[in-house]
């Protein structure tokens, strides 16, 4: 087999390899995780396409439910990646929403976005936002959907991710504020894992966006700070988790300052975890500290 020439535009061994003309090289296989549509199970999930135009799909987790008339809360999911890996379906994210839907009884929603560079940068964004009006367009009861329509309380709708995912939830709240949302739909919380806010010259961000002169700290959807629609931000409480070794805590904690001095109105709360990095939950789950970022995050979905 010949060997790979094509010039470097950034490399992120042991995850990915993104070239100047364009492509990628995903280094780890794709590892989806199976569907459970056991009834008795602690929770079911299915994967609904709703874009099929595009293919844009979602997968919806749903706990034990013993009272059919049962409402509980909504929580809308942003998967992480650096805009260029994973789906809802990869073994990591299912894992990690499954077990906070098991402790929080909430039904998740994860959305299987488009991935860059195959796709344009703000194609991460649309086909999120997108995603968010199909879920909310079930507050009335009558979505395509029966999961959402007979049990979701839309008056207790939460969105969150981790890394390039928080990025993308946060900048999906900050359009949600100047939207007429139905009065039935009320957003209590949006939660940041890791969250990637721009960093000084990302070589990332200028290989995803060849065609913008500007840096990533010019454009809103990276720097939010800049978007003259935060102050209308539609939530109650931003919950930041930080890791002291995370290359993008600096990012993060820029922001979580400058939302504390905006025009905002909402509460703004901060965990971060010591001597751990980037995502550090996911790689070992099974620790004291991911353990302590979970219930974290399960308070967080379970107020009132």
């Amino acid at each position: 087999m010949a060997p790979n020439t094509k010039e470097v535009a950034v490399d992120m061994t042991p995850f990915f390899v993104l070239h100047k003309d364009g492509s990628i090289n995903r280094l780890r296989p794709a590892d989806d995780a199976p569907l459970c549509d056991d009834p008795q199970a602690p929770v079911r999930s299915k994967d609904v396409v709703i874009q099929p135009e595009t293919g844009v799909s979602v997968r919806i987790f749903l706990p034990k439910i013993t009272d059919p008339k049962q409402k509980i809360p909504v929580v809308i999911y942003i998967h992480g990646g650096a805009f260029c890996m994973g789906s809802a379906r990869s073994s990591a994210f299912h894992h990690f929403i499954s077990s906070l839907v098991e402790k929080a009884n909430f039904i998740a929603v994860s959305v299987d976005y488009r991935l860059a560079p195959e796709n344009p940068f703000a194609t991460t964004y649309d086909d999120s936002w997108g995603a968010f009006q199909w879920v909310i367009s079930h507050a009335n009861g009558k979505g395509s959907d029966s999961w959402l329509n007979n049990h979701a309380d839309f008056t207790k709708l939460f969105v969150g991710g981790e890394s390039a995912g928080a990025n993308i939830a946060n900048d999906l709240v900050v359009r949600a504020g100047v939207t007429n949302l139905d009065s039935k739909i009320k957003i209590l919380g949006l939660y940041l894992v890791h969250p990637y806010f721009g960093i000084e010259n990302d070589p990332l961000y200028k290989a995803l966006n060849p065609t913008i002169t500007g840096g990533c700290f010019e454009d809103p959807r990276v720097n939010p700070l800049i978007d003259p629609r935060l102050k209308s931000m539609a939530c109650k409480k931003v919950l930041f988790f930080l890791a002291e070794k995370d290359s993008l805590k600096k990012g993060a904690m820029n922001y979580y300052e400058g939302l504390k001095k905006s025009e905002w109105n909402g509460e703004i709360e901060i965990m971060e975890t010591k001597d751990e990095g980037h995502c550090f939950h996911f790689f070992n789950p099974k620790s004291e500290k991911a353990a302590a970022l979970v219930n974290k995050l399960v308070d967080f979905l379970k107020q009132e």
